[in-house]
């Protein structure tokens, strides 16, 4: 019966198990990563304004 060789064996199984294995790109995207927060910072003013607004009533109750 024909045996191969060992080093034979071994080269044909590394090449086996290279093929086998994945790849992984990393690749930057074609458009810049755009983040959006206007629409916290809106929030955040809005409560300012509302607070600022409710002390004013706070201290002027005669006026209405």
């Amino acid at each position: 019966m024909f045996r191969p060789p060992p080093l034979l064996s071994l080269a044909t199984l590394v090449l086996l198990l290279g093929a086998c294995s994945p790849t992984v790109r990393v690749e930057a995207p074609e458009k810049p990563i755009e983040i959006n927060m206007t629409v916290n910072i809106k929030h955040e003013i809005l409560v300012k304004v509302e607070k600022d607004v409710q002390q004013l009533f706070d201290e002027n109750k005669g006026l209405f």
